[in-house]
């Protein structure tokens, strides 16, 4: 007759689970916010993410390993990682702790195991903080918003600093604004704060002010005198759509590159994880990056350039 364990055991168990997620939680949130080192599990996102839904994760990763890795083996490895200098990456925890395991790689030979498998990793130009600009404020540029403030991490790479509507600048439209990017009918809600500021015209997402440019079309705008340089813009509106067109935003002061998010025609098209790395980002400065599927969010690959 088998005996399953006791409930205090099974207790005790999944407390210690618990526990080391916790600690696997704060390495992967100091990383992200303070060195812009994003962690995931099999493409899956770790950070802010809850303790329940990231063991859920581990424990789904034996269908896409036949290593079965467990919480511990997860937390070695980013134990490991909190402790390497790294620059800004993105680094797959649950690929580099599955090679681990297949190798055989044991607990005093893990530093050098991952220091050797990340030893490219430094092949690639410092981030440098780029300015982005929405243009359009529909659903595709809300989650476009979600997405990027969510991925500021530490301020070093993309940072959200506008939105352009065609609203009037007046307290009613920008409250509009703000509860359509708090309440989602399909997505449900935004995990973060979103406060209206009337006098700047401008919203405050997560203690960061985006400001809410009113235009009707590109050439009109000054993004420079908001403090705004060297920006991406962000085409969400799909009334754009070839080069001439998307070329009215390089118009207006302060923007430099134009990324478009609906299929467009004679412009570069990016295609994530295919030919990212050979789009000349010095020769053009406008590109395409439409959702493969709906509402699926382009990966904002523009600054992954080798050197």
């Amino acid at each position: 007759m088998l005996h399953s364990p006791s409930f205090d055991v099974e207790i005790k168990r999944y407390k210690e689970q618990q526990n080391a997620a916790v600690e696997l939680v704060q390495i992967v949130s100091s990383l992200w916010y303070n060195q812009a080192v994003e962690l995931v599990l099999f493409r899956e996102q770790l950070v802010d993410e809850k303790i329940s839904v990231i063991l859920n994760h581990i424990r789904e990763t034996r269908i896409l390993t036949s290593h079965t890795l467990s919480i511990s083996d997860v937390l070695n490895t980013a134990r490991v990682l909190a402790n390497s200098n790294l620059p800004p990456a993105r680094i797959d925890i649950g690929k580099l702790t599955a090679e681990s395991i297949k190798q055989g790689v044991n607990g005093r030979e893990l530093s050098a195991f991952i220091f050797n498998e990340l030893k490219g990793i430094h092949d690639y130009q410092e981030l440098k903080p780029r300015d982005v600009v929405l243009y359009g404020f529909g659903r595709i540029g809300r989650l476009l918003a979600r997405e990027l403030i969510s991925k500021s991490g530490s301020g070093k790479q993309l940072r959200l600093r506008a939105i352009v509507t065609r609203d009037p600048n007046d307290v009613k439209s920008l409250l509009k604004r703000a509860a359509l990017l708090k309440s989602d009918s399909i997505h449900g809600e935004f995990e973060g704060e979103v406060y209206t500021d009337p006098e700047k015209n401008a919203l405050l997402i997560n203690g960061i002010t985006v400001n809410v440019i009113s235009a009707k079309q590109p050439e009109d705008i000054d993004y420079t005198a908001y403090g705004i340089n060297n920006a991406l813009v962000i085409d969400n509106t799909g009334a754009f759509r070839d080069e001439n067109e998307l070329a009215r935003h390089l118009a207006s002061k302060g923007a430099s590159q134009v990324l478009l998010t609906a299929p467009g025609k004679g412009v570069p098209n990016i295609v994530y994880g295919v030919n990212e790395s050979t789009i000349d980002l010095e020769k053009h400065a406008i590109f395409q990056q439409p959702p493969v599927r709906r509402m699926q969010l382009p990966r904002f690959c523009l600054l992954s350039k080798k050197k």
